[in-house]
């Protein structure tokens, strides 16, 4: 069959077949008497395997190989192949993931395209400064990719980083709060905390919602960050947990802080001043109870009078001589 026959049952062109021969990739079995190519049904096999190999990806050189060098090993390229599309495809999803979040940001002109992607490329920044300076040079009245200022925020380590993008999602409001309540349930405390702290920084009813769910967050630094907060939103479920924090030491002045402007905004002080003295009364630990009496300082109302009048006649003096100052301070 002459070149044109080959071309139309092969689907690859007059123009490539010609390069491939002067490749020495498909060449042609013989001449015609006029000096045209001519192929055989062995040649029209061989291009189907040059087009095949080429469809994996491989080079023309690397298809030259495949078909010419005798210790030619196919799994080694595979390996090689295997690795590059995977490579191709990880900056392909990225590109995808940034132009996504171009998108979402329903940028109105070009300049607003660019300044999107130009912070986009600072959060892949190794310095700290650099990624800080995006955030916190955004226009005000700027749409802001707030997809991208979620993840970064979820993932951020650099304190002063991270306090710029809990800021921009502030302003953000609540449409960063769906990536945020995400961030509660991911199996990392450290994604949870980051989610929480972000949380606390905006102040909506809606994100107070979701604050609730993390009272009962298993980590420790979780929970209590969420408790303080929604303690000084005036939720009362938050009183259970900084109860634990005072009797566990490290934040107890700022859960008593927080206990008490509870009892001045929303709970009743003697509902306070009952399941503080129920946990007082439930522990033998000396420090422990002395936290708890001092806790009672910051509680106003005649409830915590009486009870630190009560304590005035502990056993333990060091409790007893406490609620007598703390008295006599009101």
């Amino acid at each position: 069959m002459l070149i044109g026959e080959l071309a139309r049952r092969s689907g690859v062109s007059a123009r490539m077949l010609r390069h491939y021969d002067m490749l020495g990739l498909v060449s042609p079995t013989g001449r015609t008497s006029g000096g045209y190519r001519e192929y055989t049904v062995e040649d029209l096999r061989t291009l189907f395997h040059v087009e095949s190999l080429r469809s994996l990806g491989l080079s023309l050189d690397e298809v030259g190989r495949a078909l010419q060098e005798p210790d030619f090993t196919p799994a080694e390229l595979v390996r090689d192949l295997i690795r590059h599309t995977r490579a191709r495809l990880a900056a392909e999803t990225e590109l995808l993931a940034r132009l996504e979040d171009v998108r979402a940001a329903s940028p109105a002109v070009w300049q607003d395209v660019l300044r999107i992607v130009a912070l986009l490329r600072a959060f892949e920044s190794d310095s700290g400064s650099r990624r800080q300076q995006a955030v916190l040079s955004q226009d005000e009245d700027a749409a802001l990719p707030v997809a991208a200022l979620v993840e970064a925020a979820l993932s951020e380590d650099d304190p002063y980083v991270a306090g710029a993008l809990r800021w921009s999602l502030a302003r953000a409001g609540a449409a960063a709060l769906p990536g945020l309540d995400a961030g509660l349930c991911s199996p990392e405390p450290s994604v949870r905390r980051r989610a929480i702290a972000a949380l606390a920084e905006i102040d909506l009813p809606e994100a107070t919602v979701l604050l609730r769910k993390a009272l009962d967050d298993t980590d420790r630094r979780a929970r209590t960050t969420a408790a303080l907060t929604l303690g000084s939103r005036g939720v009362g479920e938050a009183v259970t947990v900084l109860l634990e924090m005072i009797v566990d030491g490290p934040s107890d002045v700022e859960a008593s802080e927080v206990l008490g402007r509870l009892a001045d905004r929303s709970l009743p002080s003697a509902e306070i001043v009952r399941s503080l003295r129920h946990v007082l009364d439930g522990t033998a630990d000396a420090p422990t109870r002395l936290r708890l009496t001092q806790a009672l300082a910051e509680i106003p109302g005649a409830a915590a009078r009486d009870a630190l009048l009560a304590l005035t006649d502990d056993a333990d003096r060091t409790i007893a001589a406490t609620a007598s100052v703390i008295l006599t301070g009101r």
